[in-house]
């Protein structure tokens, strides 16, 4: 039976690997390092880093006796091309948003009307 292998959504979505990731963006680090940072077991920063490995978001290097973990951002792209498409959505919202409150009078209470539910 094969391994498992995570993809960049499952690897992301958890706020232990997110940060991991956002530290290891800063510079390389050890797992001692890493383990440091968190209020948890380093077996358990391990698996985090097992799932970022095998979304091939982190890379681990033996230095000497230490593994050194360093970010590898190119799987990102696949999750920002994702999320680009939905940008639209969130644009449209903002410029509707946007006229609302510069076509207001400022002594008119301000109401938000969500045209998909009407």
């Amino acid at each position: 039976m094969a391994a498992v292998k995570h993809d960049v959504f499952q690897a992301i979505a958890d706020p232990t690997r997110r940060e991991v990731l956002r530290l290891l963006s800063e510079k390389e680090m050890p797992i001692s390092a890493l383990t440091s940072q968190f209020p948890m077991s380093r077996t358990a920063i391990a698996k985090h880093l097992t799932i970022l490995s095998e979304a091939e978001l982190v890379k681990g290097e033996k230095v000497g006796r230490e593994k050194i973990y360093r970010l590898q951002p190119e799987p990102l792209a696949e999750l920002k091309d994702w999320l680009s498409y939905y940008e639209q959505f969130w644009t449209n919202k903002l410029s509707k948003l946007k006229h609302i409150v510069e076509d207001r009078d400022d002594a008119t209470p301000l109401k938000i009307v969500d045209e998909e539910k009407d």
